[in-house]
């Protein structure tokens, strides 16, 4: 797509703000979870761009030099795919970094210490790093500039991203294939069962209840999300890659992320003694009631 460059400061501009109103919101749970810091680090990332995009526009048509290299439109629209392109590589990365951190939260349990939080950070910066290196040595990306004088410029080539929308697509996949499990599991189970076999279905029985009180949590908080991004998926409207990756983005990641945890890997009986911790969320509410008396009657 072809985008005016005022159009692209602009958006560039409300993402900037619209990211650091949500770390605000968000602050107390910002280092205590791998997509909080990362959270943070793009955050950082946006504002810089911006400023120097803001600067290469405001001075268009004057010299601008940044560690010797003279700065114009060329190289507004040249960041502009640069940076769509690091943040659609990063989807992916993200999402299974994040997601092993999860499970581990989750299933393993593992204890705080100094060297997870010194590891968090350590971690968004490799990413960062190996992304970058990925699309300037191994990608094949080729930049789309117009063969016009840098003064004359006044539209840049914008590419699409798939990937948010492939990243929904594969976790609400996994997610309906654990519900169907639960539910397939606990029909097994519906004929009356031997007296051995009573905490198998007390254990089936409780996998359900899990699964149906996380979609609950999950759907009440981002069901309007959900219906857009089927819309996207439905219309041929495509997101600019320099606006696929942001906070918001992260924060209804993260969420998803717990809730595909918590119906796949994680043991009921686990959550029903209150010996699972589950990740740090700002918007979801991850609590859980059971009733194992009236769950063994029905």
């Amino acid at each position: 797509m072809n985008i005016p460059i005022y159009s692209i400061l602009l958006g560039l501009g409300w993402k900037c703000l619209f990211n650091w109103a949500l770390m605000f919101l968000q602050r107390s749970h910002i280092c205590r979870s791998f997509l909080g810091v990362f959270s943070a680090s793009l955050a950082v990332v946006d504002t810089i761009l911006i400023l120097i995009f803001a600067d290469i526009h405001i001075h268009g048509d004057a010299r601008l030099f940044l560690l010797d290299l003279e700065l114009t439109r060329y190289h507004t629209c040249l960041l502009v795919q640069i940076l769509g392109q690091v943040y659609s590589t990063l989807q992916w990365p993200i999402v299974v970094v994040a997601g092993l951190e999860h499970f581990c939260a989750i299933s393993l349990q593992p204890a705080h210490s100094w060297a997870k939080r010194l590891a968090r950070p350590l971690v968004a910066i490799l990413l960062w790093y190996l992304t970058a290196l990925y699309v300037f040595l191994l990608s094949g990306f080729t930049p789309v500039l117009e063969d016009v004088s840098h003064h004359q410029i006044q539209q840049c080539w914008v590419f699409h991203t798939t990937e948010p929308l492939q990243v929904v697509t594969v976790l609400s996949l996994i997610l309906g294939c654990a519900v169907l499990h639960a539910a397939c599991s606990t029909r097994l189970f519906d004929p009356p069962p031997q007296k051995d076999r009573i905490p198998d279905q007390s254990a089936t029985h409780s996998r359900k209840n899990v699964v149906c009180q996380v979609l609950h949590v999950f759907l009440n908080t981002w069901a309007l999300v959900l219906i857009f991004l089927v819309v996207l998926l439905l219309l041929p409207v495509g997101i600019p890659s320099y606006l696929g990756l942001n906070v918001a983005w992260l924060c209804f990641l993260n969420s998803f992320l717990i809730a595909v945890v918590l119906c796949v890997a994680c043991p009921a009986s686990q959550i029903e003694q209150g010996l699972a911790a589950v990740p740090p969320d700002s918007f979801c509410e991850w609590r859980f009631n059971f009733n194992l008396a009236a769950e063994e009657k029905t």
